[in-house]
């Protein structure tokens, strides 16, 4: 049994930081790759950052040069660093996984989800 578990959201200004993490237990079959998501109010699901099994990462366009992820394999945990938080970066934070080798940017694609964790920046 996959569980993932976010913390480390929370209310800050614009301009501020935070770094979110995401606790994995279980067994998830390699190679995998763990996706952040977020979801702002009354928005879709979107993809933010993913990292491969292999280390590689991406990041999506509107995070790009603020956000990065990261993972310490040692203690099963993911990472997301936010810098110079923006208004619209506000919704929940999910982690999830997926095995394979490539990483999407579907929700839909990703079987193992945590419970989220909000992430309010205000102006």
């Amino acid at each position: 049994q996959v569980q993932l578990v976010e913390s480390g959201g929370g209310s800050v200004q614009a301009g501020g930081s935070l770094r979110l993490s995401c606790a994995a237990s279980g067994y998830i079959a390699s190679p995998y790759c763990m996706t952040w998501f977020r979801q702002g109010p009354g928005k879709e699901r979107d993809w933010v950052a993913f990292i491969g099994t292999d280390g590689s990462t991406r990041h999506a366009d509107s995070v790009k040069g603020r956000f990065t992820i990261s993972k310490d394999n040692t203690r099963n945990i993911l990472y997301l660093q936010m810098n110079t938080l923006k208004p619209e970066d506000t919704g929940m934070y999910y982690c999830a996984a997926r095995t394979g080798w490539a990483c999407r940017v579907r929700p839909a694609d990703y079987s193992y989800w945590g419970q989220g964790t909000q992430v309010t920046v205000s102006s």
